[in-house]
């Protein structure tokens, strides 16, 4: 099990929930040694993944949306796992939602999405999947509360998430 200072996490609590999740996902990419591999996934429970799913999604998002998200690797984690019905789980139904309708572009677009690409045909791929924006407005709508539930989630479930050590 992934082991967390009770410090570190009262003080993380107290800067925000943001840096509340980051303080277990920090640990569970400590664990697997930076990088998540097929060969280091068995290392984290399904909580712990959603947790990490959710912790790259939001950074992806924040950086370049879905585009970047897929370019960059995450697709599978994110549209080909449970990764949806998990988070809908820990209450946050409307982020379900919106990454439901994501994998509906995913997936009969998942070739073109995930195709080595140079800058210039990644920067074009903006254009060729405006049908993503809405959703990622959407997305900073919801983003804050949609986290605030699931900060919330972690904190009632803590045990399915990391042992909490002194």
């Amino acid at each position: 099990m992934i082991q967390i200072k009770d410090s570190d996490l009262a003080a993380a609590a107290c800067k925000g929930m943001d840096e509340f999740l980051q303080v277990f996902t920090d640990a569970y990419l400590q664990a697997l040694g930076g990088k998540l591999t097929a060969d280091n996934m068995q290392l984290l429970n399904g909580s712990q993944h959603t947790l990490l799913a959710h912790r790259f999604f939001q950074d992806e998002m924040r950086d370049g949306g879905f585009v970047q998200l897929i370019q960059n690797g995450y697709g599978g984690y994110i549209f080909e796992n449970p990764f949806a019905k998990a988070i809908k789980q820990f209450g946050a139904a409307e982020l379900a939602k919106l990454i439901y309708k994501a994998k509906e572009i995913y997936d009969p677009n998942k070739t073109a999405l995930e195709r080595e690409t140079t800058e210039e045909e990644f920067n074009a791929m903006y254009v060729d999947f405006e049908v993503f924006d809405d959703l990622e407005e959407l997305y900073f709508d919801i983003e804050e509360q949609q986290t605030a539930l699931i900060a919330a989630y972690v904190d009632n479930h803590i045990a399915d998430f990391a042992e909490i050590v002194d």
